[in-house]
This record gives structure tokens, C-alpha cells and sequence, in this order.
């Protein structure tokens, strides 16, 4: 289906970017085979990695590809866990890591013009330093702006102030047939026909290569209070949760986390959480316009929770313990890494968080493989970590090989299947890539995703633009 490319084209793509740009060395094409997805069934190497500066050059390496029909995976930050930017079909890795730079911080705009390669670390500390603030926060900061664009990243802060989509503004996008279109701008309205703007946000590479980006800008948080509030159980966790949205109340984030995923995290990180009794905690973040305020609605929120069994309500008021506790939670998963086969990441409604998490428990039980959970409480998104451990007493024991892989794809079966049965989606977050594909057809039905599959026709006939992800042609 795909040509394996010749020395001629290898040329011409040296003649695009410059010979210092053009991997073509094995050896150093590693680590553009791969994302942080754990297992290496999904890693495959490409034909060659290509760095390109602008959209310009972007669009000669995809006229090329289109006329000589190879594969071109885009890629950012390779932090995804679902193997989205893997090179399954061989081509080039579209390496957008030359295109780093923060063009513009608009402040009359409330607005940031960047390139699709900037690190997401570095766009914070730069929207900061002016004196603003961007509140999507997915959990890896080594992320760039196009792949969290490309896979509508969301966070802990997605409660309050919602994902990706919601503050990307604009796009420059290069077609799969070299093409370049500017999709939006600086602007808060646009009904101006179909929304190609919203189409390629979540897309996954598969449409378009995105280059650069207009993205919404706040005023800073000024006032700020993180609670941790200890329970018995994760049904008065999170049972909790919406008789605080009922109560006018938006918090800045929602979180609820198992107690037994903690401690890897602290150990890592070399921090302590705030709490050592409970089974499961919720994580409640509260941001105002005022001090008193936020101090206001932390008490509803504390009264709340008390009333539904709260253990303790914890409060950190100064920066250095907030960060410390959201460092503990954003890190859980880099605590569970070395150990996890899979992070699932299923969205069912806030509802049946509960529900869902009792048929976890259930499975794990069944299969003795520890599956630690956790999640954005008041948006339905569950993580929970296929491990390579079974609980042994007071710790852990390491699974046989053989034993961890004949019980995986049953058990993720098993809990996409419940997913599913209570309404839920199988991405919340993570989207699809190769690894999540398998379970398209259990979660869209047959004419949804022949309607996905003529939209990816209409915009790469030739099927070469991060081909075999999400669904197959």
C-alpha cells in the first residue's frame, strides 16, 4: 500500500529541511518509535525522522508524500500513551520539534500565537511572565501545544474550565496534500459554514499537520485553596461530588484518588500527602475573585462533605503545599509506570463512577491483579492501571510474564465492556491512536464511523497522513 521510499526521495526531503535535519541512522531513530504507551508491540521504526522549521516545508514534505504515497506520522512531545505518533506503517516522523516558538502574548487579545512545537512547560512559564494564565493542565508538561491540540487534551482543571477546545481560537493547519489553511483566529465567535477549526482539534494528526496556534488567554488566579478530604469509602467520595455542583459551586478541579496509589508518588517525588487515613480522598481545588470568597466556598464545600461521611477536611492555603499535593497527584501515574502494563482512561457519567470502580474492584479480585484507580471526579474520567502486581499481604508481588499477559486483554475487555454498558466513552482524554482502535466498533456504531471514515477520505484520499490510527479504512 505504501512505498518503501528511494534514495531520490530521501533527497528531495534533505533538500526541504537540510541535511542536519533528516534522521536516517537506526540508532538514533529510538526514540521516534515510540510514545510512553509501556509495552513494545506497539513501537515500530521509520524510514527516516524529518525536522521541518515552517509550515512552508511542512507542505513540500506532504506534496512529496501525496505524489509518492508514503507515510508521514506527525509528532510532538511523544508523551501520548495510546501509540498515536508511532510510525506503524513506516514513512517519516514528522518531528515538529524546530517549531518552539511562543510568537506573540497579545495581552489587548487575551491571547498567545505559537508554534506547534512549543513545550508545554515553557508556554506556562512564558503566559506567566506576562502576568496571564492558561488553565488546560494535562498531567505531562513535556507535551507540545500541537499534539495536547491534536488529541484535545484536558486535566485536572477540565471541571471548571474545560479541555483543549476550548481555548484554541485558531489553527494553521497543512493539509495531507500540502495545502495550508487558517482556520479562526483571534476571534470569540465564528459561525462562518462547517468548523474545520473544531474538526481537526482531536483529530489526531489524521486530518492535518498543525503548525501554529491562536489560544485563549486568562487573567491569573489570585486567590487559590486546595482541600483533601479523606473517606471511608470512595462510594462517600464520591457521592459527594454533585451536591457540590448543586450547590453553585465550580470548583477549579475535582480529583478522587484510591489511597493505595499514593504512596509510589511520594516516594518519587520525595513528598508527603497531607493524609495517611481514609481508603480514598477527594482532591478539590477552589479559585475566586476574592479571599473571602474562596474561603466561603471552601466551608460550604467542607460542610458538604462532612455531611456525607468525610473522615477529616484538610486545607492547604500557601502555594508551596498546594503544589506539593497536585505534584503527588499528577504523579501517580509516573509512580505506577515502572509497573503498569496499561492506563485505561474511560469516561462514564460522574454517576457511575462508583459503579464502574465497584466492577474494577470486582475484577481485580477475580483475576488477583492489583488495578489502582483514580480520576477526575466531577467529569466521569477514570484511570485505572492494568499492573504487573497482585497485593500480598501488606505489599506486592510481581506477576510471571506469562501470567500478566493472558490476563490483560481479558481484564481490559472486561472493563471496556462495563464502560460501555453504563454509557460511558472508551477515551476521555488519551484518544485513540492504535492501541484503543480494537474497541471502536464496540463504542460507535456502523454508520457513525462510516461518516468518520468519508471525513478522513475527503481530506487524505491517499490515506498517508497518520495512517491506521483510530479506525482502519
Amino acid at each position: 500500500m505504501y512505498r518503501k521510499m528511494s534514495d531520490e526521495v530521501v533527497k528531495e526531503l534533505t533538500g526541504i529541511v537540510g541535511e542536519d535535519h533528516v534522521i536516517l541512522d537506526k540508532e538514533k531513530m529510538v526514540d521516534y518509535s515510540h510514545d510512553e504507551f509501556s509495552l513494545d508491540w506497539v513501537g515500530h521504526f521509520p524510514e527516516a525522522v524529518v525536522k521541518p522549521k515552517n509550515a512552508i516545508e511542512i507542505s513540500q514534505i506532504l506534496k512529496l508524500a501525496h505524489k509518492e504515497k508514503f507515510a508521514v506520522t506527525p509528532r510532538g512531545g511523544g508523551t501520548g500513551l495510546v501509540g498515536g505518533c508511532v510510525p506503524i506503517f513506516g514513512g517519516i516522523v514528522l518531528s515538529l520539534e524546530r517549531m518552539n516558538r511562543v510568537l506573540e502574548i497579545d495581552k489587548k487579545n487575551l491571547m498567545a500565537t505559537v508554534e506547534a512545537g512549543v513545550i508545554l512547560m515553557d508556554f506556562y512559564e512564558k503566559v506567566e511572565s506576562s502576568g496571564l494564565f492558561f488553565p488546560p493542565h494535562p498531567g505531562d508538561e513535556t507535551a507540545y501545544i500541537g499534539g495536547a491540540i491534536a488529541t484535545n487534551a484536558g486535566g485536572a482543571r477540565a471541571v471548571k474550565y474545560g479541555v483543549m477546545r476550548d481555548f484554541v481560537k485558531g489553527l494553521e493547519v497543512v493539509l495531507p496534500n500540502g495545502e495550508i489553511l487558517d482556520l479562526g483566529g483571534k476571534l470569540m465567535k465564528n459561525c462562518t459554514g462547517y468548523s474545520l477549526l473544531h474538526l481537526m482539534i482531536g483529530s489526531e494528526g489524521t486530518l492535518g499537520v498543525i503548525t501554529k496556534a491562536a489560544i485563549l488567554l486568562m487573567p491569573p488566579l489570585e486567590n487559590v485553596i486546595t482541600l483533601v478530604i479523606p473517606y471511608g469509602s470512595l462510594y462517600d467520595a464520591i457521592k459527594t461530588v454533585p451536591e457540590i455542583i448543586l450547590n453553585g459551586i465550580r470548583p477549579t478541579s475535582v480529583e478522587f484518588i484510591q489511597s493505595d496509589a499514593i504512596p509510589l508518588s511520594e516516594e518519587m517525588l520525595g513528598k508527603k500527602w497531607p493524609c495517611k487515613e481514609g481508603r480514598a480522598f477527594l482532591m478539590i481545588i477552589v479559585d475566586g475573585p476574592t479571599e473571602d470568597e474562596v474561603y466561603r466556598l471552601s466551608e460550604t464545600i467542607a460542610n458538604i462533605c462532612t455531611s456525607n461521611n468525610a473522615k477529616d477536611v484538610l486545607v492547604a492555603e500557601n502555594r508551596e503545599k498546594q503544589a506539593d499535593i497536585l505534584a503527588i497527584r499528577s504523579n501517580v501515574y509516573e509512580g505506577l509506570k515502572p509497573n503498569t502494563i496499561e492506563i485505561l482512561d474511560l469516561t462514564v457519567p460522574p454517576s457511575e463512577i462508583v459503579n464502574h470502580v465497584d466492577r474494577v474492584c470486582e475484577v481485580s479480585r477475580e483475576y488477583d491483579v492489583w488495578l489502582p484507580t483514580y480520576g477526575h471526579a466531577a467529569d466521569g474520567n477514570v484511570h485505572t492501571h492494568i499492573m504487573k502486581l497482585k497485593k500480598e499481604g501488606e505489599g506486592f508481588k510481581e506477576l510471571k510474564e506469562k501470567e500478566w499477559k493472558e490476563k490483560y486483554p481479558i481484564i481490559r475487555k472486561l472493563l471496556h465492556e462495563d464502560c460501555i454498558k453504563r454509557g460511558g466513552v472508551i477515551s476521555g482524554e488519551h484518544c485513540i491512536g492504535v492501541l484503543k482502535k480494537e474497541y471502536i466498533p464496540m463504542a460507535l456504531s456502523n454508520a457513525h464511523l462510516e461518516i468518520l471514515r468519508r471525513i478522513k477520505r475527503a481530506f487524505d484520499p491517499n490515506n498517508i497522513l497518520n495512517p491506521g490510527k483510530i479506525f482502519d479504512l
